[in-house]
């Protein structure tokens, strides 16, 4: 039988982006308008929903939740990148690993669903809008709220615990920049089999479950609109689910080439360039799409600083 080192790792070192110092700092800088620009534009979307009353129904009550969700994943990766590019060895605890490992899968997979839900929510808006209210009543928002919540949850015990019955026997560099599964089951002396089929099967499961919700939705909601005579109502119409569409397409993309592709041991630049974009990206540029391309926010957000501006006059 073949010796192993069975040393038990109590840290693993992460290579990070890049060991360029020059381009370090500026990936810092970068990074670090790009949280605070995720935290104000996320934070800021939650709080004009809250203080608007004209935003309180079933889609701005979705729309909160995945801006807290942006907020969320975003937070458990980024700030410990920024602080990485300013070190030379980037080290993070075993425990701090499968704790950013969890938080990480369990808030990426509840807004994989959320996004199914806000799918629905405009499939009933369109396809039955008098029973829209009914349909979509506060105990149903909830209910749907609760089950992304249970699924993104569930998903991240089953990979946590999974993973952390793993050996880690002397390796323990990590070719990425947080703790993510596959590169961490690269460097485990134990088999890494089950490990793998289950995140073939979650990952499959959770992106065909939520994308054929989307799919089902989408699809009704196009069969719905080309039965209206006008054109400008159907544009009016359309228009409604352009915002959410957008984020679908941009989540989706970024999910798919992270885990719809062999074995990541291979590509660790391309992971890397791909996860800075899901990451850190995504979640900036999320409250933007729904902020800019939404009337009624920006039309609140007009009234809110109106308000502001008249009540310190």
């Amino acid at each position: 039988m073949q010796m192993r080192n069975n040393t038990f790792v109590t840290e693993f070192v992460l290579t990070g982006l890049t060991d360029i110092p020059e381009l370090q700092i500026l990936l810092f800088v970068m990074f670090v308008a790009v949280y605070a620009i995720t935290l104000v534009g996320n934070l800021g979307l939650i709080s004009l929903l809250r203080l608007s009353p004209q935003l309180h129904t079933p889609m701005y009550f979705f729309l909160s939740h995945l801006s807290f969700l942006d907020v969320c994943y975003s937070s458990s990766v980024t700030p410990k990148l920024v602080t990485d590019l300013l070190k030379e060895k980037k080290l993070i605890s075993y425990a701090g690993c499968f704790t950013q490992f969890y938080i990480y899968v369990a808030f990426a997979t509840t807004e994989c669903y959320l996004l199914a839900v806000m799918a629905y929510d405009r499939y009933v808006a369109i396809c039955s809008p008098l029973l829209y209210l009914v349909t979509m009543s506060l105990r149903k928002r909830v209910f749907l709220i609760a089950v992304s919540y249970a699924a993104g949850n569930i998903n991240a015990l089953v990979h946590t615990v999974a993973a952390s019955r793993l050996s880690f026997c002397g390796l323990n560099t990590i070719h990425h920049f947080y703790c993510e599964g596959p590169p961490l089951f690269a460097i485990a002396c134990s088999d890494v089999s089950l490990n793998e089929l289950l995140m073939f099967v979650c990952v499959g499961f959770n992106l065909i479950t939520t994308f054929v919700t989307i799919l089902i939705s989408y699809t009704c909601i196009l069969a719905t609109i080309l039965k209206i005579s006008s054109s400008k109502s159907r544009q009016k119409t359309f228009s409604t689910c352009t915002s959410h569409l957008i984020v679908i397409i941009i989540f989706y993309g970024g999910f798919g080439i992270m885990y719809a592709r062999p074995s990541s041991r291979q590509t660790h630049n391309l992971d890397k360039i791909v996860s800075v974009f899901y990451i850190v990206v995504t979640p900036m540029v999320n409250p933007m799409i729904y902020s800019l391309r939404n009337t009624e926010v920006k039309n609140a957000f007009r009234k809110f600083l109106g308000r502001s501006v008249f009540q310190h006059m």
